[in-house]
């Protein structure tokens, strides 16, 4: 601490214990002097994971946009709004009608294909001995040959024609490609669609398990990513990423899924996704997230309840301690980050300090004083 911090917090102890002689009557006064009980917290070194609280929004694992494959009427619409649905669960069901007589022509081009395939075949069958005698001239063999061939082709064609119509037919029933939560409907029925583009019909987002997208500085990220690879995080921690909605207590658990291949030339940042569990649906695409990223782990750090932690008037902190003599010690500190309801103290504590906690009230430092242990409920 710097030396104008150290002298307004002697100019507080001086101030508060009025000393201006050490005479014999102050010196019966004090050995009358009456300790005061306080609740103590010995301060230990514990592992702490150091975090990053970043703003993220959430977006969905998959999307599928429901179209029209063909063009038709619109008959029924099969889902409700905002329901959950199943890959190849019915939505819409268009007209099927034109698309099945599309599919009784394309039978009936191929069954006159393999008429005139049958033909062609049986004439080259009749034409290979008589040529082999000269009662049929090579040229007549040649022509057979390639008429089988074209009607060969032609059976061919009207095979594809005839497995195109029975798909199309197949798409007059519009099913979900995906799993997921459906929007609203696009049509209604009675609505033409597929005339001439692929109609949007509806949209399908996968919501569970969902991604939290989120930057951070390069630096960090990668401190994070060495943190992840190497183990630094404890068993407990291997979930190593905590969403919260901004504006509510609503939590939850999840991991890093990959940080982008760039970096934002502009700002420094790289891109991040998480990913977590959404069993029950709170969490949707475009809500606006805190992500709480750890950024490696403290081995031995100081951590003192919220409440012993005293600020000046400058902004300065100060915890008060029992020394020797079981007398009161006000000693500067430097805190470090919030967990829960604890800060962590960078400088000025070490292991094996007992920070007072209760009975702060009109304590000043040397003061005498009766420390009991406080319960360990305040480290959170």
């Amino acid at each position: 601490m710097g030396s104008v911090r150290a002298m307004g917090w002697v100019g507080v102890v001086v101030a508060a214990l009025g000393l201006v002689g050490c005479g014999p009557e102050e010196a019966q006064q004090a050995s009358a002097e009456v300790p005061r009980p306080v609740g103590v917290v010995t301060v230990i070194a514990e592992p702490l994971v150091l975090t990053a609280e970043l703003p993220g929004r959430i977006e969905p694992m998959r999307v599928a946009e429901v179209r029209a494959r063909v063009a038709g009427i619109v008959l029924k619409k099969r889902f409700e709004e905002g329901a959950d649905v199943k890959a190849g669960e019915l939505l819409f069901q268009i007209d099927p009608a034109p698309l099945k007589a599309a599919v009784s022509r394309a039978e009936g081009e191929l069954a006159r294909a393999q008429a005139a395939l049958y033909e062609a075949q049986a004439r080259v069958k009749r034409y290979a001995p008589l040529v082999k005698i000269e009662a049929v001239s090579q040229q007549d063999f040649d022509s057979a040959t390639a008429d089988m061939r074209s009607a060969q082709a032609a059976t061919r064609s009207a095979e594809a024609d005839l497995e195109t119509a029975r798909l199309n037919l197949g798409y007059a029933s519009v099913t979900a490609p995906i799993s997921g939560r459906i929007g609203r409907a696009q049509v209604t029925e009675g609505a033409l669609v597929g005339q001439g583009e692929a109609t949007l019909m509806a949209r399908i987002q996968q919501l569970d398990p969902i991604y939290a997208d989120f930057t951070q500085p390069v630096a960090d990220a990668l401190r994070l990513r060495e943190t992840l690879s190497q183990g630094g995080l404890s068993a407990g921690d291997r979930n190593a990423l905590t969403i919260r909605v901004e504006g509510t207590q609503y939590e939850r658990q999840g991991s890093l899924q990959f940080t982008d291949v760039s970096v934002d030339r502009g700002t420094g940042q790289v891109a991040l996704r998480g990913k977590f569990a959404n069993p029950d649906g709170v969490l949707l695409p475009g809500m606006y997230v805190r992500v709480r990223a750890p950024q490696g782990t403290d081995s031995q750090a100081i951590l003192v309840p919220q409440r012993a932690v005293q600020r000046a008037s400058d902004g300065s902190a100060g915890v008060l301690v029992v020394g020797e003599g079981e007398r009161v010690e006000l000693r500067p500190v430097k805190t470090g980050v919030m967990q829960d309801s604890r800060w962590q103290i960078s400088e000025g504590l070490k292991a094996g300090d007992r920070v007072v906690v209760g009975g702060l009230a009109g304590l000043q430092p040397g003061a005498l004083v009766v420390s009991h242990p406080e319960q360990q409920a305040s480290r959170q």
